[in-house]
């Protein structure tokens, strides 16, 4: 058994506690399909623990979920249903690429801005997860309302997301309709998951940020 395998199958039995033999069954049935992506090299190893520790949490509230999901030509980390009802979660993990040392703060901001734009107009509820020692770098317009956000805000926006991600560009359409309805803060150590609202998180991160 290679690393990868090991360390899901670790994850499994600490994940499997408290759980009922039918939602063990479906995290087993989501641990099995990242081992084979991984096979294929389609998925690594931090991105994946914080995705099944998610999946767990949101089997237990009743989603029926999906992991690396093809969703109108993107592919979302984890995906639910619930009723009829839609939840996507995007997993990140404050990854900088190294063609990006000089202005990380500018990479991060545009590829979550990105995230939320378009993921947040492909189902009813959308999501990032985090690990507790990363703060996101949410622009603010984007916990606003829609109808609250001015034309200078749509154009700041998609001026922020196209210098890092043009393949295909975001269009003021989804500028102006995408949300986000939570956070998910994903500790793997301790196998939990909390959720915060947008605009909590934001306050509290600007709160620690000023702290200087």
């Amino acid at each position: 058994m290679n690393k990868f395998d090991r360390d899901l199958e670790i994850l499994t039995s600490r994940l499997n506690r408290g759980m009922e033999k039918e939602a063990l069954t479906k995290l087993v049935a989501l641990k099995d399909k990242l081992i084979k992506l991984h096979e294929e090299n389609v998925v690594k190893i931090n991105h994946s623990v914080m995705e099944l520790v998610c999946a767990k949490h949101l089997i237990l509230k009743g989603y029926e979920m999906d992991i690396e999901r093809p969703v109108d030509g993107l592919v979302c980390d984890l995906y639910g249903v619930k009723g009829f009802g839609s939840h996507i979660v995007e997993i990140e993990t404050g990854f900088i690429p190294p063609s990006h040392a000089l202005d990380p703060a500018n990479y991060r901001k545009s590829r979550i801005a990105s995230k939320i734009i378009r993921y947040g107009n492909h189902s009813e509820k959308f999501a990032l997860g985090v690990p507790p020692y990363y703060l996101l770098q949410i622009p603010d317009i984007l916990v606003k309302p829609p109808r609250d956000r001015t034309v200078n805000d749509l154009k700041y926006l998609k001026k922020l997301c196209d210098l890092y991600y043009k393949n295909p560009p975001v269009t003021l359409d989804e500028i102006r309709n995408a949300r986000i309805h939570t956070i998910y803060i994903i500790d793997v150590d301790e196998n939990t998951v909390k959720e915060v609202n947008p605009v909590t998180y934001i306050e509290k991160r600007d709160k620690f940020s000023s702290n200087k």
